[in-house]
């Protein structure tokens, strides 16, 4: 195979134009349709906000829906290019239908962070919940008032001012979810991370397959191209990376935006996976990074035998046990009545 080199140029430019042009009117579009449908979500939404513990904030619509308009185009693209190319190249069946199962159990496991319940406090479950946790005396206090519940707060709880509600084992409150991560939800959280991330890997490692394949198969990675020089020169990566750029734009495109997007939630991932593995939270996490114990100053020589330790918490109780009370809430302990 051997091209201009200006030819290669002057066609990359080309092909750049027309379909730049067409993308940027598609993401255009999917934030208009984005608009369209939050204001439809936002309308039904009222009405079933007042059966819910809180209501549905427009922050999460638009979300929700630009989320979803993502998806369908992400799936759209695959299952219209990327899923018949990979036939072709004989990957199997089950291993093209993995992106698709784990869309469900993403969508389900975000319908749980959704609709669970993260561990209200309420005046019914009040008492039995100040006997779960210990209060190290740093970052959680014994006898502090909620001002707005007017509770006795329990260790490791918050109030949340966006759901106006204590919630046990507060972590933080989530807009894409529109719920607060606490005791009875955190395990649907981590689950719903590692499956976005499972769900972008999978099919990035699909599409780079394909492309791979095609370059092995069109002999890409022994072919030439003529300089300006009048040169012969081999192909080199620039010349790979441009020639699927204009063979499969679109795909390439995807490619990049599900890398971005798995790299990015990766690395949240492993900060929520940190703190489940050392029995944190994230409102303790950044607690306790600004905490200072007014009798451990660095001049003065003394220090507690508590101190507060921001990578080993005070509720650290080993990592199997950590990661047992995450999967299997702790409860109250209830003495029997002889």
């Amino acid at each position: 195979m051997v091209l201009s080199g200006k030819w290669t140029s002057s066609l990359f430019l080309v092909y750049m134009w027309q379909w730049c042009s067409p993308a940027s009117l598609w993401f255009v579009s999917i934030q208009d349709n984005s608009r369209v449908l939050s204001v439809c979500f936002w309308t039904s939404s009222q009405g079933l906000s007042h059966h819910g513990s809180h209501n549905v904030s427009k922050t999460f619509v638009t979300e929700l829906c630009t989320g979803c308009s993502i998806k369908v185009v992400v799936y759209g693209e695959f299952s219209y290019e990327v899923f018949g190319f990979c036939l072709d190249m004989g990957i199997s069946l089950i291993s093209l239908c993995i992106p698709y199962v784990l869309l469900a159990v993403k969508s389900y496991l975000f319908y749980l962070c959704c609709s669970r319940d993260p561990g209200t406090l309420t005046k019914a479950n009040h008492t039995a919940q100040l006997k779960v946790y210990q209060y190290d005396e740093k970052l959680f206090q014994q006898g502090v008032q909620c001002s707005t519940c007017q509770l006795v707060k329990p260790a490791r709880s918050k109030h949340c001012r966006v759901c106006n509600r204590c919630v046990q084992r507060f972590d933080h409150h989530c807009v894409w979810v529109n719920n607060c991560i606490g005791a009875q939800n955190t395990r649907y959280f981590l689950l719903y991370l590692l499956s976005v991330c499972a769900m972008a890997c999978d099919i990035a490692v699909l599409t780079t397959d394909m492309l791979l394949q095609a370059v092995l198969r069109t002999g890409l990675l022994h072919a030439h191209y003529i300089d300006e020089q009048g040169v012969q020169q081999p192909a080199g990566p620039f010349f790979i990376i441009q020639h699927l750029f204009m063979t499969f734009p679109r795909i390439v495109f995807m490619l990049g935006f599900l890398v971005f997007v798995f790299f990015l939630l990766a690395g949240y991932s492993m900060f929520h996976m940190y703190l489940a593995l050392i029995n944190q939270t994230s409102n303790e996490w950044f607690k306790g990074k600004g905490y200072n114990c007014q009798h451990c100053h660095p001049h003065s020589g003394h220090s507690c035998r508590t101190s507060y330790n921001p990578f080993r918490g005070f509720y650290h109780r080993g990592i199997l046990k950590n990661l047992g009370e995450i999967f299997w809430p702790l409860c109250p302990v209830q003495k029997k009545e002889n």
